[in-house]
């Protein structure tokens, strides 16, 4: 792969050889976001391109707007690990992983800088119209991975992709008292939030049981679309969240 041009206008190239082909003819039809999670974004670079690492992703996007680009778009990056979305298990044959510097959770979380939110999504713009990919197929590595990732977490402005016409996006519904499904409830109304997830893409039985799968569903789909209260409890805000974005998802022939 040595030679290859950046398939972004201004991107830098740095090679990594930790990629391969997609498997069974498939194409990118997704954008996964990831945040570093390390201290620096060159440290993060460097770990991206060793063959030690085993892990790579096709861009990094370092906190003044810089983009690196490492693996091409053609080609298999090894980013978004065990995951799944609308029943796709092998989500790097069928997406493109951008990996945005940021400290992340374990070591301060910091707020993404606007130059680098606008390198972002100047990328993912670029990205979706080259493939196609549909605003509901711009997802955090939280939504394929609940329960094990957590990136690029609640302080990162979905809202400004969504205003950018690349991202699905509702207002936050308001926090209110009411009633709401925690671990440990069961019955129908657990059922229908658990459809109504799997409906939407999230990786989760459908059980009528409000198990910590459940709940890390739950917490994954406030942390994207309902970050000013990430508890994994479907509480009224949530619930009615979620119906409106299915709502807003368009209409597909069957």
């Amino acid at each position: 792969m040595s030679g290859f041009a950046a398939e972004q206008d201004g991107a830098e190239v740095r090679v990594s050889a930790n990629f391969g082909p997609r498997r069974d003819g498939k194409r990118p039809d997704m954008i996964i976001l990831h945040y570093t999670g390390m201290r620096t974004g060159a440290e993060a670079e460097a770990w991206l391109c060793d063959p030690a690492s085993e892990v790579s992703s096709h861009y990094l996007v370092h906190e003044d707007g810089r983009i690196v680009q490492m693996v091409r778009e053609a080609d298999r990056a090894w980013h978004a690990g065990k995951s799944s979305w609308q029943g796709e298990t092998d989500v790097n044959s069928r997406s493109i992983g951008i990996e945005i510097v940021n400290t992340g959770h374990g070591l301060g979380y910091e707020e993404f800088p606007e130059g680098q939110i606008d390198a972002v999504t100047a990328l993912c713009r670029a990205i979706s119209r080259r493939h196609a990919i549909l605003p509901e197929r711009l997802l955090a590595h939280s939504d394929v991975a609940p329960g094990r990732k957590i990136d690029p977490g609640e302080k990162f402005p979905w809202r400004r992709l969504a205003a950018a016409g690349i991202a699905h996006f509702v207002e936050p519904s308001p926090l209110c008292a009411g009633n709401s499904l925690a671990l440990g409830a069961y019955g129908g109304p657990v059922e229908e939030v658990q459809s109504m997830l799997e409906i939407y893409g999230y990786g989760i039985e459908i059980s009528g049981r409000f198990d910590q799968l459940t709940r890390n569903v739950v917490e994954a789909f406030q942390r994207h679309f309902r970050p000013e209260r990430v508890d994994g409890i479907a509480d009224r805000s949530t619930v009615d969240m979620l119906s409106r974005l299915l709502d807003a998802l368009p209409r597909r022939d069957s």
